[in-house]
C-alpha cells in the first residue's frame, strides 16, 4: 500500500515545486495537494474533518502567511495562519497518526549571532513574522512527539511565485540601477533543493528539528549580482550598495543556517 502524502499550501513557490518534481515518482508515495482553497488552516474542524476522510501518513506544511512588512502592520492574520493554523494541523496531525514536516524560518532568530545558527540555539525573533512562526513551532512540539521541523532561509523558486531572485530579473529589464540592501546576511536556498530534502526526510526517522539551506552565505547585494552574472544581466545594469533600506519590520542582520 502506498504512503499517502498531503502538502499544504499547494499554490505557494515550494507547493508548486513538489508538485513539479514528485507527482510521478515510484516511490510508492501518492501526494495529495491541498491549496489554501482546499483547505483553509485556520479552520480546525475543516482540517480535522480533511485528515480524517483522507488517511494520511504524512503532512508537508507549506502553508505560510510569509508578508513579512504587512504582518508586522496586521500581526494577527499572521499569528492566524502561522501557529493557530499549524496547531489544527498539528491536532489532526496527532488523532490520525499522521507525521508531520512543518516548514519554517530562520526569522525565529534575531540576527545578533556572528556565527551561523544550529538547532539547539535559542530563538529570539524581532519581528511579527518570525514571532508567528515560533510559536508555530511551540505548538507541533507540545502536542507531537514525532515531527520534523525544518528551517530553512531566503526561500526562491526560478519558475513559481513572487520572490527575490524574480523581481530582480524583472527590474533589470526596465531599469539602468537597483539599490540593494547589503547589510543582511543569510543563505539563499532554491525550492528545488528544499523539495528534494523534504523528500528526503519522509525515507527517514530523524525527528526534530532541522535546519536546511543552499549553504552559501550572502548579503542581498551579493545574491542580486549573482543572479545577474548567472542571467547574463550584469553589464546591462548598475547594482548599489545600500544600508538604510526603508523597512517597516525589523530583520535579522545575520541569519545564516548551519545545516
Amino acid at each position: 500500500m502506498n504512503t499517502r502524502v498531503l502538502v499544504t499550501g499547494a499554490g505557494g513557490q515550494l507547493g508548486k515545486t513538489i508538485a513539479e518534481r514528485f507527482t510521478e515518482n515510484t516511490n510508492n508515495l501518492d501526494f495529495i495537494f491541498a491549496t489554501s482553497k482546499d483547505l483553509d488552516i485556520t479552520k480546525k474542524q475543516d482540517v480535522l474533518d480533511f485528515f480524517r476522510k483522507n488517511n494520511f501518513d504524512y503532512c508537508i506544511n507549506c502553508a505560510a502567511y510569509t508578508n513579512v512588512e504587512q504582518a508586522e502592520k496586521t500581526p494577527m492574520i499572521a499569528f492566524e495562519v502561522n501557529a493557530e493554523g499549524v496547531k489544527n494541523i498539528a491536532e489532526a496531525c496527532k488523532e490520525t497518526n499522521s507525521i508531520l514536516i512543518h516548514v519554517s524560518t530562520d526569522y525565529v532568530f534575531d540576527g545578533e549571532k556572528t556565527t551561523p545558527y544550529i538547532v539547539t540555539d535559542e530563538p529570539n525573533p524581532i519581528n511579527e513574522y518570525g514571532k508567528s512562526k515560533l510559536k508555530g513551532e511551540n505548538y507541533i512540539k507540545e502536542t507531537l512527539e514525532k515531527y520534523f521541523i525544518v528551517r530553512t532561509s531566503w526561500l526562491y523558486s526560478k519558475k513559481y511565485g513572487k520572490n527575490f531572485y524574480k523581481t530582480i530579473l524583472e527590474k533589470s529589464k526596465t531599469e539602468q540601477e537597483l539599490s540593494i540592501i547589503d547589510s543582511q546576511t543569510g543563505c539563499p536556498t532554491n525550492t528545488v533543493n528544499l523539495a528534494d530534502y523534504l523528500f528526503k526526510l519522509i525515507q527517514n526517522n530523524h525527528f526534530g528539528i532541522h535546519h536546511f539551506t543552499d549553504k552559501k552565505a550572502m548579503t542581498w547585494y551579493d545574491f542580486a549580482k549573482k543572479i545577474l552574472t548567472d542571467n547574463n544581466k550584469l553589464e546591462d545594469i548598475k547594482l548599489v550598495k545600500a544600508n538604510n533600506y526603508r523597512t517597516f519590520a525589523t530583520r535579522p542582520k545575520n541569519s545564516v543556517l548551519a545545516n
